[in-house]
């Protein structure tokens, strides 16, 4: 009995510990993860919601998914890209932003944000995770529709596999399977979590620690893995964070 009491007491004692771990990795990430969209003065509503993004460097660039950016057949006339970066813990501030570089072949783009600096993210070499390693990640599922507060799920890795799988017949083939194949597969992450439109481009972390492992991805991977179904899957997908220090070498962002 004393034994089984000692079991209890420990497994107890791990749980909490467990909690109180990720209750202190989303403290410390969440001052740094901002809401990426477009403003236009003559539009109702002025401020859309593109996608999640999160701060890194110098505290004024932010990392996101490249698809989340306004398209080429866009009426941008008057639009201009912005960030929202939360400067209390319940306030947002509206700031403009520019884009730095982009990673088309990855999906991820740099952009730089106006005003005083925010809390940047630690981003961490992906090389070293594993299938089975627990992970939680944090945006603003379906658009905002749930409101302007980040939101985290949990999960772990379930695979990491190739970006792009070959396609049965020529049939299937999609402009995303297309571009997937031209550019080269790399490995991603898949997880056993959901994510939704508005997580795109939100950060992959560490639930123990905080530090960002990836780049939650519900477009640009999906499309490539997933054209051949005819009914898409809940799949969740993401790009591993060793891509976000190379394109933050190239920009030499420290």
């Amino acid at each position: 009995m004393r034994l089984f009491a000692l079991v209890l007491t420990l497994a107890g004692f791990l749980a909490g510990r467990s909690h109180a771990e990720i209750a202190d990795a989303i403290a410390r990430i969440k001052p740094s993860v901002v809401i990426v969209g477009s403003f236009k003065s003559t539009d109702s509503p002025r401020f859309r919601l593109r996608g999640t993004g999160f701060v890194v460097g110098n505290g004024n660039t932010v990392v996101t998914n490249a698809h989340v950016l306004p398209s080429d057949s866009e009426d941008l006339t008057g639009t201009s890209l912005v960030v929202q970066v939360r400067v209390a813990d319940r306030e947002l501030q509206m700031r403009q932003a520019e884009v730095l570089e982009v990673d088309r072949m990855h999906d991820l783009v740099l952009l730089r944000f106006q005003g005083a600096a925010a809390p940047a993210a630690a981003v961490r070499d992906s090389d070293g995770v594993r299938e089975g390693q627990s992970i939680a990640f944090m945006g603003f599922p379906i658009g905002g529709v749930l409101g302007f507060s980040p939101v985290t799920h949990r999960g772990m890795i379930s695979s990491i596999t190739p970006s792009a799988v070959p396609t049965p017949t020529a049939r299937l083939l999609n402009e995303s399977t297309i571009r997937g194949a031209r550019a080269g597969a790399f490995d991603i992450f898949q997880l056993d979590a959901t994510a939704y439109p508005g997580n795109s481009g939100g950060p992959l972390f560490d639930p123990d620690k905080g530090d960002v492992l990836g780049v939650v991805n519900m477009v640009f991977i999906k499309g490539t893995r997933e054209s051949a179904l005819s009914q898409p899957s809940g799949i969740s997908y993401a790009i591993p964070s060793k891509f976000i220090l190379q394109l933050l070498e190239r920009a030499r962002i420290k």
